[in-house]
């Protein structure tokens, strides 16, 4: 009896909820964190980065529109789908980041209680960093947050998974739609997140993820007029990338993300900066007794 050829999964884009190849037909090898190779991942491209940028603004009117209600049940249901495929996320994480396997269950609870966080936050955000103003006439006067729009995140590139998610979540649970460039030398806990998020509720088009180079596809992402948000946490300590990627933001007034000095601890309480990055405020007067 001959032996059995395995059959090699195939790594690709997640665009609009859907499953493409690169356009530019390229990928690039993944090894293990002991070099050993792992499989292969599609390298996206300028026109992947523009598909993407696409999805987000298409899918971004009915995201937005939601009940905060309803974007908090949508991410709990993609943490209880992250812990029954909990196996699979364990090996990438093993895989990627040289963990042990009692390490990278850790570091998968910490990702699935970053999400559940973050669900908890949807329907409070407005009511703590919205308000009544005070003013000295007949009006009432009332703040309220609104999301920003299509926000591009550089997710870090070292925690692959629960950098991934404390990264991504802030900027959906609050209404907005992302492009997401995963790591380069660790993409498979992004693309198997991304076969979570197919089979989960989560909208075609609200999450968008490129494997490939941050340096590659980055400044087309922050140059792209429809763009109006981009992350640069994920690149912390590449000043020169940061710096090149801010000049271009700056074209169209993006609102951006700095980039810090070094990678932050992604298991530490993140508060409610990621979130608030990416909040427009919305006043509105009304005449009182009309």
């Amino acid at each position: 009896m001959s032996a059995r050829i395995d059959v090699r999964k195939t790594y690709k884009l997640y665009i609009g909820g859907a499953f493409p190849r690169s356009e530019s037909g390229h990928s690039y090898e993944v090894t293990d964190s002991k070099g050993k190779f792992v499989a292969n991942a599609a390298l996206a491209s300028r026109k992947d980065a523009r598909d993407a940028v696409v999805a987000a603004r298409k899918a971004f009117g009915g995201w937005s529109t939601r009940s905060a209600y309803n974007r908090a049940q949508i991410l709990y249901r993609v943490a209880e789908v992250m812990e029954d495929r909990r196996p699979q996320f364990v090996q990438a994480i093993t895989q990627s980041e040289g963990l042990s396997a009692a390490r990278a269950d850790k570091a998968l609870d910490e990702a699935i209680d970053r999400l559940v966080w973050y669900a908890g936050w949807a329907d409070k955000i407005t009511q703590v960093v919205g308000n009544a103003n005070p003013v000295a006439g007949p009006f009432f006067n009332l703040s309220t947050p609104e999301p920003t729009g299509v926000v591009a995140v550089l997710a870090p590139q070292q925690s692959s998974l629960l950098g991934l998610v404390s990264a991504v979540a802030p900027v959906v649970v609050t209404g907005n739609t992302a492009v997401v460039v995963s790591s380069y030398e660790r993409p498979l806990p992004a693309v198997t997140f991304a076969e979570v998020l197919a089979t989960s509720d989560v909208p075609g088009g609200v999450v968008n993820i490129l494997t490939g180079s941050a340096a590659t596809i980055g400044p087309w992402l922050a140059a792209h007029m429809d763009v109006n948000a981009i992350d640069l946490t994920g690149i912390a300590g590449d000043a020169s990338l940061a710096t090149e990627l801010e000049v271009a933001a700056a074209d169209n007034l993006k609102r951006v993300r700095r980039a810090p000095a070094a990678e932050p601890d992604w298991a530490a309480a993140p508060g409610l900066d990621p979130m608030t990055a990416f909040l427009e405020t919305k006043t509105v007067w009304h005449p009182i007794g009309v």
